[in-house]
């Protein structure tokens, strides 16, 4: 079956509609809010903060590069995108249950569960994702994808929006633990609808390099980083800015510390980083085709490197909340930039490949949770804030390499 404009269309909304009910979904089980308050309630400490961080926005993407040379092989690649999914739900309806009775468990079986359950569920998800960006990437016509991720962007942060006021109302009228159950109930319920739209999509076929083993997929990872200077220069952006997107639960631990913040403040934390989601994303649809992914990326840098500087120079702000507003700025303008450029880099034999190749790039986003979490207990924030606006200001010179066109 070739890609026509009818079949592109078909693909297009029945992607919308995952995007738009994985968006209702996700406020439920928040990675860089919900997470790793629900780890400090539940009893642990800043460096478990750091390795449930490390499994959930680096580990997962970091293990695509193991993934990938099964799926590379495989012409099509629906199934395997549908069984990834149906593991995520597994794994929150198990945190819904884990916290159901966790008052006939102890925290130490209630936080190893969670580090279970959690990375089921990561790596399930950095499964789908290579099969997802694949199908995307070979059933959506080219010139329709940066408006489909904008447009995907406002509907899915209108959605996030209207989530993210339940999920705070959620959170705050039922006390721990059933706060969480609750959340995580829901979440697995919205994800089984949101899957509804790949089981609509009509996938092409398509041939891609056969690799035979992962010796084989070793050589060829050295082969595409030593003569594509785009793809290396997108794994070294993806080690430097890619570790602004593991901030965020470091700034909850901070204000769980700082400001003894509850369940209400987590969730006017999660409101105000949806709406600068939401606001980013319609701002971007509206200049869709103005706007170079390369200064989308180097606003994202600036953003990232004034939020822990704004930290230093005046800890204790009562403006230290919508420090969460510009987190959602930049989390959303390097999510479009960043699988944007991967789209644009690949061709539909080498997409899943690339995808995997790109895993490489969360080495660093794998490594500074850990390493983050060790330092705040050994040391202060302070250094860890430090430490990480040297790690992203090197992203400045990584997105100039790039010269990426579109």
């Amino acid at each position: 079956m070739e890609l026509n404009k009818q079949t592109s269309k078909h693909n297009y909304y029945a992607f919308l509609w995952h995007a738009v009910f994985l968006a209702l979904a996700k406020n439920f089980m928040d990675v860089d809010t919900i997470m790793p308050a629900m780890m400090v309630d539940a009893g642990g400490s800043a460096f478990q903060v750091g390795i449930l961080t490390a499994i959930m926005l680096g580990g997962a993407r970091f293990g695509q590069l193991f993934f990938a040379p099964f799926l590379n092989n495989q012409s099509l690649k629906k199934g395997y995108l549908l069984g990834g999914i149906n593991v995520r739900i597994v794994a929150l309806g198990g945190m819904a249950l884990l916290f159901y009775f966790s008052s006939h468990v102890t925290v130490c079986f209630i936080v190893w569960s969670i580090f279970i359950l959690v990375s089921l569920f990561s790596f399930s998800g950095a499964f789908a994702n290579i099969s997802y960006v694949d199908i995307l990437g070979k059933s959506v016509l080219e010139e329709k994808r940066k408006a489909f991720f904008s447009l995907k962007q406002i509907i899915s942060s209108l959605a996030v929006l209207l989530s993210a006021l339940l999920a705070k109302r959620v959170l705050t009228t039922t006390e721990y633990p059933m706060n969480y159950s609750s959340m995580f109930f829901i979440a697995a319920a919205v994800l089984g609808i949101a899957s509804m739209g790949f089981w609509k999509t009509k996938e092409i076929r398509t041939s891609n390099l056969k690799i035979d083993g992962l010796l084989k997929f070793i050589q060829r990872i050295q082969k595409e980083i030593r003569t594509n200077e785009k793809l290396k220069h997108y794994i070294l952006l993806k080690n430097t800015q890619g570790i602004c997107i593991v901030l965020m639960p470091f700034l909850i631990l901070y204000a769980k510390k700082m400001f003894a913040a509850g369940s209400h403040d987590i969730g006017n934390f999660l409101l105000l980083k949806v709406i600068g989601g939401v606001l980013t994303g319609i701002i971007l649809y509206y200049y869709s085709h103005k706007v170079k992914y390369q200064n989308m990326l180097v606003m994202a840098s600036i953003l990232a490197t004034l939020i822990p500087l704004f930290i230093l120079v005046f800890p204790g702000s009562l403006l230290f909340p919508y420090i969460f507003l510009a987190g959602g700025i930049v989390f959303t303008i390097h999510d479009i930039s960043m699988n944007g450029i991967l789209l644009e880099v690949t061709t539909n034999e080498n997409r899943a490949l690339y995808t995997g190749l790109s895993g490489a790039g969360s080495i660093l986003p794998v490594i500074f949770p850990f390493l983050g979490g060790w330092i705040i207990t050994k040391f202060d924030f302070t250094l860890f804030f430090i430490l990480y606006i040297m790690l992203v200001s090197l992203s400045f010179y990584f997105i100039h390499k790039l010269d990426c066109k579109k």
